[in-house]
């Protein structure tokens, strides 16, 4: 597992799931499973499974300064979702939203966030099968930056990343398969744009690049937020059945 020590976070806002602020240094998280009542378990997110935690993921939320937080509906509601099939999942707010200390700092610092996010997910979950990053719009874009420098990432799920507002070309190779989904009424981030990052993916080898597009989606799932949970739920799940590595 490699270390993310030249990466300097913020101070992260935590975000209990009884929605009262904890401390200051660990970020927000739905868990699976229960820990000696040292957490509250949100009624929404008790996907309790025999085998224990299947995924530990990490979830970056929209652009700071367009109003995107850690409760921005569609992050929320997918971490509950990814929760239900038994993953813990965290939630955080990059520097300067919320309680998060500092200032946005256009990519670079919101890349040492998710580090440290990672690095907290990490250590709160030892025993998750493995870990998997997340993100919705500039949350996918720094997710994929962080999946390009952590090994151990197996996986990622990218809402509506935005190639059209964003260089996506450190993706040379991208190191892991996974999910990218997005609407096909998205004025924010269109489909066009996306496809062509998707296309350009596809011809890397080793790995599998699924699309979903959503039908009559916009960039914030508005009245088809189901179908998108609907989607990473099902992918995710696939994945941990059948890419489980065996144990040694």
């Amino acid at each position: 597992m490699r270390s993310s020590s030249t990466l300097r976070p913020s101070r992260i806002c935590a975000w209990a799931s009884s929605n009262a602020a904890r401390s200051a240094t660990s970020p927000s998280f739905f868990s699976s499973t229960e820990r000696a009542s040292a957490l509250t378990i949100s009624p929404c997110s008790l996907a309790t499974t025999a085998g224990g935690v299947r995924a530990a993921v990490v979830f970056g939320h929209p652009h700071t300064e367009y109003g995107g937080t850690m409760h921005t509906k569609v992050v929320f509601q997918s971490a509950k979702a990814l929760a239900r099939i038994g993953c813990v999942v965290m939630r955080f707010n990059f520097r300067g939203v919320g309680r998060s200390q500092g200032s946005f700092d256009h990519g670079q610092g919101e890349l040492s966030d998710a580090a440290a996010a990672l690095d907290w997910a990490q250590t709160i979950n030892p025993e998750a099968k493995s870990c998997w990053i997340a993100g919705f719009s500039f949350g996918a874009w720094i997710g994929m930056q962080l999946l390009m420098r952590r090994p151990e990432i197996e996986g990622f799920i990218s809402i509506c990343p935005p190639a059209n507002l964003y260089d996506f070309s450190f993706l040379a190779p991208c190191p892991s398969s996974g999910l990218i989904i997005h609407g096909d009424k998205d004025a924010v981030v269109p489909h066009k744009d996306v496809t062509t990052l998707v296309d350009k993916l596809k011809t890397q080898k080793g790995i599998v690049i699924e699309q979903k597009v959503v039908q009559g989606a916009n960039h914030f799932f508005d009245g088809k937020v189901e179908a998108l949970l609907t989607s990473i739920s099902a992918y995710l799940d696939k994945r941990l059945k059948t890419e489980r590595k065996p144990a040694a």
